[in-house]
Protein backbone atom coordinates (compact mmCIF):
# COMPACT_ATOMS: atom_id res chain seq x y z
CA UNK A 1 0.00 0.00 0.00
CA UNK A 2 1.53 3.33 -1.02
CA UNK A 3 1.77 6.39 1.22
CA UNK A 4 -1.15 8.22 -0.44
CA UNK A 5 -3.46 5.29 0.14
CA UNK A 6 -2.30 5.03 3.76
CA UNK A 7 -3.23 8.70 4.32
CA UNK A 8 -6.64 8.14 2.77
CA UNK A 9 -7.21 5.03 4.89
CA UNK A 10 -6.34 6.91 8.07
CA UNK A 11 -8.72 9.75 7.13
CA UNK A 12 -11.51 7.29 6.29
CA UNK A 13 -11.19 5.55 9.65
CA UNK A 14 -11.11 8.91 11.47
CA UNK A 15 -14.42 9.82 9.81
CA UNK A 16 -16.16 6.61 10.89
CA UNK A 17 -15.70 4.39 7.84
CA UNK A 18 -14.59 0.79 8.19
CA UNK A 19 -11.66 -0.35 6.06
CA UNK A 20 -10.23 -3.75 5.27
CA UNK A 21 -7.53 -5.03 2.97
CA UNK A 22 -8.68 -7.85 0.70
CA UNK A 23 -6.61 -10.93 -0.11
CA UNK A 24 -5.56 -9.30 -3.37
CA UNK A 25 -4.37 -6.09 -1.73
CA UNK A 26 -7.34 -3.83 -2.46
CA UNK A 27 -8.67 -1.46 0.18
CA UNK A 28 -12.36 -2.10 0.85
CA UNK A 29 -14.32 0.77 2.40
CA UNK A 30 -17.56 0.06 4.29
CA UNK A 31 -20.16 2.31 5.89
CA UNK A 32 -22.89 0.72 8.01
CA UNK A 33 -21.98 -2.69 6.60
CA UNK A 34 -22.38 -1.60 2.96
CA UNK A 35 -19.58 -1.30 0.45
CA UNK A 36 -18.88 2.33 -0.37
CA UNK A 37 -15.67 2.18 -2.39
CA UNK A 38 -12.88 -0.12 -3.43
CA UNK A 39 -9.38 1.29 -3.79
CA UNK A 40 -6.92 -0.59 -5.94
CA UNK A 41 -3.75 -1.66 -4.15
CA UNK A 42 -1.58 -0.96 -7.19
CA UNK A 43 -3.53 1.10 -9.66
CA UNK A 44 -2.35 1.10 -13.25
CA UNK A 45 -4.66 3.95 -14.23
CA UNK A 46 -3.89 7.42 -12.89
CA UNK A 47 -7.63 8.13 -12.51
CA UNK A 48 -8.33 5.05 -10.38
CA UNK A 49 -7.48 6.76 -7.08
CA UNK A 50 -9.55 9.84 -7.96
CA UNK A 51 -12.53 7.71 -9.00
CA UNK A 52 -12.43 5.75 -5.74
CA UNK A 53 -12.21 8.96 -3.71
CA UNK A 54 -15.26 10.24 -5.62
CA UNK A 55 -17.18 7.09 -4.65
CA UNK A 56 -16.26 7.61 -0.99
CA UNK A 57 -17.20 11.31 -1.15
CA UNK A 58 -20.67 10.37 -2.36
CA UNK A 59 -21.04 8.43 0.90
CA UNK A 60 -20.01 11.43 3.02
CA UNK A 61 -16.20 11.27 3.04
CA UNK A 62 -14.52 14.69 3.32
CA UNK A 63 -11.31 14.89 1.28
CA UNK A 64 -8.92 16.58 1.67
CA UNK A 65 -9.42 16.54 5.44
Amino acid sequence: MNKDLKKIRKALEAQGFETAVTRRGHLLVLRDGRRVALFSGTASDWRALKNSIADARRAGFKWPP
